[in-house]
Parts: structure tokens; C-alpha cells; sequence
């Protein structure tokens, strides 16, 4: 690989094109992805609203109805998991079959590159399951003593 190309950037590169492939070929996970955007964006902001409100006013209903809301953002964070996946599985192939990729070093280097970026979404998604369990547990009484 030469004129000041890096493994990393070709690597970004391709799990990008790999998202272009997916949208031309309308691959299911990724059109599923983008019509939870809509939800996602009233969910994060008025989920957790709800959540509070309800638990100040004690309408554990409303705090509820704030957690379903809320949960937008969980299910988006792990309907994102595939596509982002399948993006960096299309590159690797890719660059291989093409031969931009050539050697088990440069090979090596484009895996690093791609599994440390899937492991960004991996992270994400466990903190927005985390946050909703938290919210779970909050509202539903987990916290409080018993005697």
C-alpha cells in the first residue's frame, strides 16, 4: 500500500462503502435502523421527562409510560449492532478481493481497526441497556429497603 494511504483509512473507508452497499441493496437491518430514528428522538428527550416527573408526583404510571419511551434509544442502540457488523465485515472483504489489502500485517491491521470501532457500538449499546435497567429498577422499587 503506498502514496501515504493507511491501513485505518482505508479501513474507515470501506466499512463507509459498506454502508452505501447496504443501502443500495436496501438490507433490511439498516432500513429497520432508520425508521426507529423518528422514536429515538422523542424518546431520549422525553423519556427520561416522564420518568422524573412521574416519580416526583408519584404517577408510576407516567414513570412507566417515560421508561417505553425511553427504551427507544436501547432497541435503536442494538439495532445497530448488526448493521455496523455487517458494514465492517463488507470492507474486510472488500479490500481483500480487491487487493488494496494485501498481507497478513496490513490484514491484521484493517481487523484491529474494525473490531475496535464495533466494540464503540458494543460499548453503547450495554450502556443504554444499563441505563434502562437502572430506570427499571428505580421505578420499580428495587432500591428501597426492606425490613
Amino acid at each position: 500500500m503506498g502514496n501515504g494511504a493507511s491501513v485505518a483509512s482505508l479501513a474507515i473507508a470501506a466499512h463507509e462503502l459498506g454502508h452505501a452497499m447496504q443501502d443500495a441493496e436496501a438490507y433490511f437491518p439498516l432500513r429497520f435502523r432508520a425508521a426507529l430514528v423518528p422514536s429515538v428522538q422523542i424518546g431520549s428527550n422525553l423519556g427520561w421527562i416522564l420518568i422524573f416527573i412521574g416519580m416526583f408526583l408519584h404517577w408510576t404510571n407516567l414513570a412507566w409510560l417515560g421508561v417505553i419511551v425511553f427504551s427507544a434509544g436501547a432497541v435503536f442502540s442494538l439495532a445497530t449492532l448488526p448493521v455496523e457488523f455487517n458494514a465492517s465485515a463488507r470492507a474486510k472483504r472488500l479490500l481483500v478481493e480487491t487487493g488494496i489489502v494485501q498481507g497478513e500485517d496490513e490484514q491484521r491491521g484493517v481487523n484491529n481497526v474494525l473490531n475496535a470501532a464495533a466494540l464503540t457500538y458494543v460499548a453503547g449499546a450495554v450502556s443504554a441497556l444499563l441505563q434502562l435497567l437502572y430506570f427499571v429498577v428505580l421505578i420499580g422499587g428495587g432500591g428501597r429497603r426492606r425490613s
